[in-house]
């Protein structure tokens, strides 16, 4: 969970629309141990890397909430992307931002309209499509960072469907997933 997401809505538990990016999953898995191992997640279908689509998402989906992700998902393309670019939010948060955005931002956008009661970040921030990978702190900084990353970037990925993730204390597991341009994953 990024800092953002916990800004937006606390600590108790919220589910999310994220892509996965299993191409970085043992450097974020290996980053969420090190700040809070409570969101490690045992579900072995749960990615720990991913980019947000639209969180907090609804605590209690329906089968009609979840119908319309997937009649989403489905008319959305799988596209492939690149991680390569190391950020920083004013906030501190270090990142990767894809490219290309656009897909991610699409998607964001589309899945706000159908759930409009979803504002991304609960209002307080303009979505941004990043991937989270470390926080400024306890001699953390960008450069590290990018040192850090350097064996493993370029990361030439593929979004190839949207997880409903849920976010937790020893509770972070997968919901349900759909493919991107087809039928549900799961």
């Amino acid at each position: 969970m990024t800092n953002i997401e916990e800004a937006a809505t606390g600590s108790a538990g919220h589910s999310v629309l994220v892509i996965p990016v299993p191409a970085l999953e043992t450097y974020v898995l290996e980053r969420t141990r090190h700040y809070d191992d409570s969101f490690v997640s045992t579900d072995p279908a749960f990615v720990h890397a991913h980019i947000t689509l639209l969180a907090p998402f609804l605590a209690s989906p329906t089968s009609d909430d979840l119908d319309l992700v997937e009649k989403i998902a489905a008319a959305a393309p799988a596209f492939d992307f690149v991680l390569e670019d190391v950020r920083l939010f004013a906030g501190g948060t270090i990142y990767l931002h894809p490219e290309p955005a656009e897909p991610f931002a699409a998607l964001t956008a589309e899945l706000s309209a159908a759930f409009p009661q979803c504002p991304p970040y609960a209002g307080l921030f303009e979505p941004v499509p990043h991937l989270t990978v470390d926080h400024v702190a306890g001699g953390v900084d960008l450069d590290s960072t990018r040192t850090s990353l350097a064996p493993l970037l370029p990361a030439r990925c593929r979004a190839d469907r949207i997880s409903l993730q849920w976010y937790a204390n020893h509770g972070c597991r997968v919901i349900a997933e759909w493919s991107l341009g087809g039928p549900p994953a799961l």
